[in-house]
């Protein structure tokens, strides 16, 4: 793999897909099968428009069907897949492709995945693949009757609970993924797209509110003081905004955000992508609403100093204006925020700081926690 993206600075080998690999090791089975040869590396063309030549290993040839595996490069992206085995066993039918998982490959058991309740978890563009890399060998050989493939993956059962599988309703195994059959590292498309993949199995269970938060960061938090778990949740990372955007999209009106000040009082400025590399303007938006409440110039000049939020919330605490400036800059939150949904969805808040376990909260956020209550009984 030949392929690199400049991040940050920084040259990052890009790698393949699980799709690519369940593709590759089943375009190398039906080879086998039809050309009575051993392959030992397999051509395929990825979605992305990059060829890519993969090696064949676990090659075992019986009577009517043949297995082989490929072993997964995610590059130097930090993917839990990275180095296990994809494998393929593929035997002739009289007609058709089809396509299953066998061990270590997950099963949907909820809706509102691209795959339906009780199908292995292969995603539609690595079935595509798989039957396109077929179809191709197929016609090479002249072959006309179909195939039978069973997808399996090393360790598979293990690597999924380190993965978003066993929120999602994917029991038993990894899913075998890629919408590009390449792996760009630390790609934030990857990120949002299982925000968006989680959102669809939330909207098809017709949950009244959307719990969001940036994280698990504050989950002992929402536990105590509300009885949520915020891990059951929608894990937003920094994708505030395009968070909103699909959640809107599906049609949920009722959205419960609960995140630390540190990163939702960035909203209060519009900015709906939170990484501290697009903008960290804490101290700004802090000191600005802290002037706007009356706060002295020395008051301000600390603000301005100081190195996180829970310093700043400790200075307003001594100053007397924590709620004052709290309570503005959520009112600010709640503004941006429902813009954003461009009030097709309502949007509540609850903020919370590490200085004494406050927190603060919009109007209608209780109404949104008692619901969510509810919901997760």
């Amino acid at each position: 793999m030949n392929e690199f993206i400049i991040k940050e600075g920084r040259k990052l080998k890009c790698g393949y897909t699980t799709g690519s690999c369940a593709a590759a090791a089943a375009k190398a089975c039906a080879a086998m099968l039809l050309g009575d040869e051993t392959v030992e590396e397999v051509i395929i063309d990825t979605p992305k428009g990059v060829t890519l030549t993969l090696q064949v290993e676990d090659i075992v040839k019986q009577e009517g069907w043949i297995s082989c595996s490929v072993k997964k490069d995610a590059g130097d992206d930090p993917d839990v897949t990275h180095g296990i085995k994809i494998s393929a066993r593929v035997e002739k039918t009289a007609a058709g492709i089809v396509i299953d998982g066998g061990k270590g490959v997950g099963r949907v058991t909820k809706p509102g995945l691209s795959i339906s309740v009780g199908e292995a978890a292969i995603n539609p563009v690595p079935r595509q693949m798989i039957t396109g890399g077929l179809l191709q060998t197929a016609g090479k050989y002249k072959y006309q009757g179909g195939f039978s493939v069973v997808i399996s993956a090393e360790g598979g059962e293990e690597i999924a609970k380190k993965t978003f599988n066993p929120r999602l309703g994917i029991e038993g195994g990894i899913s075998i993924l890629g919408t590009s059959g390449i792996v760009e590292p630390m790609s934030e498309k990857a990120l949002i797209d299982t925000i968006h993949v989680e959102i669809n199995s939330k909207a098809a269970e017709n949950c009244e509110v959307l719990l969001v938060s940036p994280g698990n960061y504050g989950r002992d938090f929402s536990l105590e003081k509300f009885g949520l778990d915020i891990e059951k949740g929608i894990k937003c990372s920094n994708f505030i905004g395009e968070t909103i955007d699909y959640a809107v999209y599906k049609d949920i009106k009722n959205i419960l955000l609960i995140g630390h000040a540190g990163k939702l009082c960035k909203i209060a400025g519009g900015i709906m992508n939170t990484h501290s590399r697009t903008a960290d303007c804490r101290c700004e938006i802090f000191a600005a609403h802290a002037a706007l409440a009356g706060a002295s110039g020395e008051c301000i000049k600390s603000i301005m100093e100081a190195i996180t939020t829970d310093q700043i919330t400790g200075i307003l605490q001594e100053s007397g204006l924590m709620e004052q400036v709290y309570g503005s800059i959520l009112n600010k939150i709640e503004y941006h925020l429902n813009q954003r949904a461009a009030f097709r969805a309502r949007v509540e808040v609850v903020m919370f700081t590490g200085q004494n376990k406050a927190f603060f909260k919009t109007n209608g956020a209780h109404n949104f926690i008692t619901r969510q209550q509810k919901y997760s009984q």
